[in-house]
């Protein structure tokens, strides 16, 4: 009897670590469910990167996100809609040529002579191609995903989504050309900077302290019923991107200082 004691001493204190490890268990459990139910992120294992989420998983039906793969099709659309800002030459019937070409809102009609002069030498759009190569490849850099897709707001042309890290460009405007593009590109890449001042790629946007001077169409843009109902602070914001849009260098600039690398 004298050998009982310690025997049942080691089941005790077995007993004890197996009931101690089994509530490690359930607090463990507990703070994972926990972490889930407020959307906390455990942090990542030294070495490991955190995993980003799948740009597919962001998109909805009919959405064509624009990845590295796929950017030979956005670029063959633009290659066709920039063949319309080309002038052309119809005969008229019963004799003579008439010349047709498109004109951007606060474009000068242009002269014969430059008519002639683009059918020649027509533009190349390839400063506009190269900016639209730079600010998609910064933007999935951080993190961004770029997707044709309609925007939420009715009318709009492109829209950021902060919260999801989702940008949208309504699918019709690639077919309008690159510099139209890549205008509404740059102007999306001005709100992603916004939110990247404000702290986060996911924050609310800010004020960058850019001009907010808006000049020409811009300035009709912000008088459309898509803008009627903004509060102050999405004006100013709208008129910050809108001021500086065809500053094609900036977009590129503002991101790479003012979003993290992925």
């Amino acid at each position: 009897m004298a050998s009982a004691s310690p025997r049942l001493g080691c089941l005790s204190r077995v007993a004890a670590l197996a009931l101690l490890l089994a509530a490690s268990a359930a607090l463990s459990r507990l703070t994972e469910r926990r972490d889930a139910l407020h959307g906390a992120s455990a942090p990542a294992a030294e070495g490991v990167l955190a995993e980003r989420p799948n740009p597919e998983a962001l998109a909805s039906s009919g959405d064509f996100v624009l990845t590295p793969e796929r950017e030979s099709g956005l670029f063959a659309q633009l290659v066709a809609g920039d063949q319309a800002w080309v002038p052309r030459a119809e005969p008229i019937p019963g004799g003579g040529t008439r010349y047709v070409y498109q004109k951007r809102p606060d474009d000068q009609p242009l002269t014969l002579e430059q008519i002639k002069a683009l059918m020649r030498d027509p533009p190349t759009f390839a400063m506009e191609q190269s900016v639209i190569r730079q600010l998609l490849s910064q933007m999935r850099h951080s993190g961004v995903t770029v997707l044709l897709g309609p925007p939420r707001k009715q009318g709009a042309a492109g829209e950021w989504d902060a919260a999801r890290g989702v940008l949208r460009i309504r699918p019709d405007i690639p077919s309008k050309g690159s510099r139209e593009f890549v205008r509404v590109l740059n102007h999306e890449a001005i709100h992603v900077a916004q939110s990247c001042r404000n702290g986060a790629l996911s924050a609310h946007p800010k004020l960058i302290g850019l001009s907010r001077q808006v000049q020409g169409a811009a300035r009709r843009h912000l008088q459309e019923p898509l803008y009627r109902n903004s509060s102050a602070l999405e004006r100013a914001l709208e008129e910050e991107a809108y001021a500086n849009q065809d500053n094609l260098q900036l977009g590129v600039w503002l991101i790479t200082a003012h979003c993290r690398v992925g």
